[in-house]
């Protein structure tokens, strides 16, 4: 390759690196509070903290808009997205539907090691409930239901589940934050699941199980919600 050639891709590369890293960095923000619904993104701001250019912050702004995480509005700029209850409920809805199918279909596939590490994990989120961390307790959920989802053969609905994390993603964080009793009820449910899926339970089964773990999330927040206790989201 000639010099001239070099120097014209190593910019793109390494702004497609420093974008990933951006991307990352601002997401994890979003996911764990950092960034609150309503918060203003300044990029020039973001750039700085990161040490990078705003170039790669504005990729990944793009990015996260692209995933519901990030709107514009006109005259302010880029802001976290906020989750309003009506969307929140719609999109929970969607999500036990679609999760409980890719857990269904995924079931047959589901082998012991996955058991295993699913059951790792909710050991974690028990461990999580003695000291109650509601970030760490979302982000081990999550991996909990990777595992049981992640073996579906059909990958429509698997992005349909994948898009519907993505959705919840700067709310999720606060969820349990506001209904720690629903943590315990959670990990209960989540051994029973597992159960299921090792007796070998009929995809049935298996799918109204999921599907009534993930609305009794919902109905919890709702509850919570309706009760004023969120007034501040």
């Amino acid at each position: 390759m000639t010099e001239t050639a070099k120097a014209a891709a190593t910019p793109a590369a390494a702004s497609g690196s420093k974008s990933e890293q951006a991307y990352t960095a601002v997401k994890a923000r979003i996911v764990d509070g950092t960034y609150s619904p309503g918060y203003r993104l300044v990029l020039a701001k973001i750039a700085e903290d990161l040490g990078v250019s705003v170039v790669p912050v504005r990729e990944a702004i793009r990015r996260l808009e692209a995933e519901g995480l990030v709107k514009f509005e006109r005259n302010v700029g880029a802001t976290v997205s906020g989750i309003d209850p009506t969307e929140y409920l719609y999109t929970m809805q969607t999500l036990s539907i679609v999760e409980g199918a890719a857990t269904a279909l995924s079931a047959p596939l589901i082998g012991a090691a996955d058991v295993a590490r699913a059951r790792a994990v909710n050991a974690e989120m028990r461990e999580c409930l003695q000291h109650f961390d509601p970030v760490r307790f979302t982000a081990l959920n999550q991996d909990f239901h990777s595992v049981l989802f992640e073996h579906c053969p059909n990958p429509h609905i698997l992005d349909l589940v994948h898009r519907g994390w993505n959705r919840l993603a700067s709310l999720r964080s606060s969820t349990f934050r506001f209904v720690p009793g629903r943590a315990h009820e959670s990990v209960d449910e989540h051994e029973a699941l597992l159960q299921l899926i090792e007796s070998g339970a009929s995809p049935d089964d298996i799918e109204m199980a999921a599907r009534r773990h993930r609305s009794a999330t919902l109905d919890a927040y709702l509850a919570q919600s309706n009760a004023g206790s969120l007034s501040a989201h």
